[in-house]
């Protein structure tokens, strides 16, 4: 009983048992077994953070410790490498779609720009790197930011576009900073009176880099120059979190576990040998010599009195089973499969090969247009369509299509005749299977269309699909002159 129900059981011991009985009452009808606290739920955490407040303080820890063990565990590296090839791959390609060939020509030279490693402030990246090291930064530290820096066209003549990027990482967000005026700042960003980030507070140079060329200051940048990469899991969530986070423990229980068995398999394949003596028996200075040249077909002299017992080593048991176990559940955490993570195709045919991607496949695409084409593509269209503005192309009417990498079959001969069959039954689009399969259907048409032409100029007959039937001759008539 509540201090209440004991004050109404002493003045009136009828209104407090009704009290106990309608409580036990609803404690039976309103109940989930995993709220209550007792035995079964001991130690369990159920703290009620907002999205964004259940790292606070906690997230330079999570990526250095995200970051040490992508270095350092080789399983951590590898799950970063599957997420990044399957949602990045050879890079998430543009094409344009424009009413006028003029109009496409002049978006095509423009886009260089980006295609090459002028759009990087440091002259190294071209996007589709940058795509690359976007998609790893964000899995290995959970967000990323990309600022954009303006270049003047009389210093930097050779660029297209006036503006460059930088791929910066969040250590450059300076925590120091508490507000902005009336806005609030958390963790370096500035959030408005919505809640909406309006700007960002960001250092000149990496604060743990090993020597700073000059002190550390930051600078306000408004949102508009920089974007923000990051996974959402969470209404209302405006930071990212490590993808390592739900599966470290496990991966760092894996690699201690690795090394005992490394050291257990070491001891096992160890022969050592321990010299029992008699008690009577006189030990010479140098007892035991010639021991530690003990090899396989070697004879070894012992002194008088000395016995030798050989040790019996331990076996190794059970590993592959434990580790499958604990790689299976690090993959279910990551959202890629447990092949692709432990390179293990053990009794894999293509039913459970593709069953198993199927899923993966599922998050992959997820990912690219939440994360790539969504934040980082669209941003730097964005910024390419302002950069136009800012070098005098007005007026262009164009679209960019993104178009994510080419998805591995697992059985080509049988998956491509069911694209087929989906395209001739209706079910499904050309121009949508070639993008599925990441490739861009502009290049495709035009391609083809140069293949038939120059096939046609070197007198070759042209190619025919699998299956179709020759086109039928023309049979002269003999009574042409009836």
């Amino acid at each position: 009983m509540n201090p209440i129900d004991r004050v109404v059981t002493f003045f009136s011991p009828e209104a407090g048992l009704k009290r106990m009985r309608a409580r036990a009452g609803a404690a039976q009808l309103m109940n989930y077994d995993a709220a209550s606290r007792g035995r079964r739920t001991y130690g369990w955490k159920a703290p009620g953070a907002a999205a964004d407040a259940a790292a606070f303080g906690h997230r330079a820890r999570l990526r250095n410790l995200s970051r040490d063990m992508i270095r350092n565990r080789p399983y951590a590296a590898r799950g970063r490498d599957v997420v990044v090839a399957n949602v990045v791959g050879e890079g998430i390609t543009p094409s344009i779609r424009a009413q006028s060939d003029r109009e496409r020509g002049l978006v095509a030279e423009a886009l260089q720009h980006l295609l090459t490693p002028d759009i990087d402030s440091l002259g190294e990246y071209d996007l589709y790197e940058m795509q690359g090291i976007v998609m790893g930064t964000v899995f290995g530290d959970g967000e990323v930011l990309v600022r954009r820096r303006m270049r003047n066209p009389r210093h930097d003549p050779h660029l297209r576009l006036p503006y460059q990027v930088e791929l910066i990482e969040a250590d450059y967000l300076d925590q120091t900073v508490q507000s902005y005026g009336q806005n609030l700042v958390v963790e370096g960003i500035e959030y408005g009176p919505t809640g909406a980030i309006e700007a960002y507070h960001l250092y000149n140079e990496h604060p743990g880099a090993v020597q700073n060329r000059k002190a550390l200051s930051s600078t306000r940048v408004h949102w508009s120059d920089v974007l923000h990469i990051r996974r959402f899991d969470r209404a209302g969530q405006l930071r990212g979190v490590p993808w390592l986070a739900p599966v470290m423990m496990t991966l760092g229980e894996l690699g201690d576990y690795q090394e005992a068995q490394i050291l257990k398999q070491r001891m096992a394949a160890l022969m050592a040998v321990v010299i029992e003596w008699e008690d009577a028996a006189t030990r010479p200075a140098n007892a035991g010599a010639g021991l530690e040249e003990l090899a396989p077909g070697a004879v070894v002299n012992l002194p008088a009195g000395a016995k030798p017992n050989f040790t019996d080593p331990p076996k190794v048991d059970g590993y592959d089973e434990f580790m499958r176990r604990g790689l299976g559940m690090v993959a279910m955490g990551l959202g890629i499969s447990y092949e692709s993570l432990a390179g293990d195709l053990k009794g894999v045919n293509f039913s459970s090969g593709r069953m198993g991607r199927m899923e993966m496949d599922r998050l992959v695409r997820m990912w690219q247009r939440n994360l790539m084409i969504g934040q980082f593509c669209r941003g730097m269209e964005r910024w390419f369509r302002e950069g136009l503005a800012m070098a005098g192309q007005t007026g262009l009417a164009f679209t960019l299509d993104w178009t994510p990498p080419r998805r591995i079959l697992v059985d080509p001969t049988k998956e491509i005749p069911a694209m087929i069959d989906e395209v001739e039954a209706g079910l499904n689009s050309r121009q949508r299977t070639q993008r599925e399969l990441g490739r861009d259907p502009d290049t495709i048409r035009a391609e083809r269309a140069q293949d038939q032409a120059e096939d046609r100029a070197a007198g070759l007959a042209p190619v025919q699909p699998k299956g179709a039937e020759p086109p039928a001759k023309t049979v002269e008539s003999d009574d042409e002159g009836d």
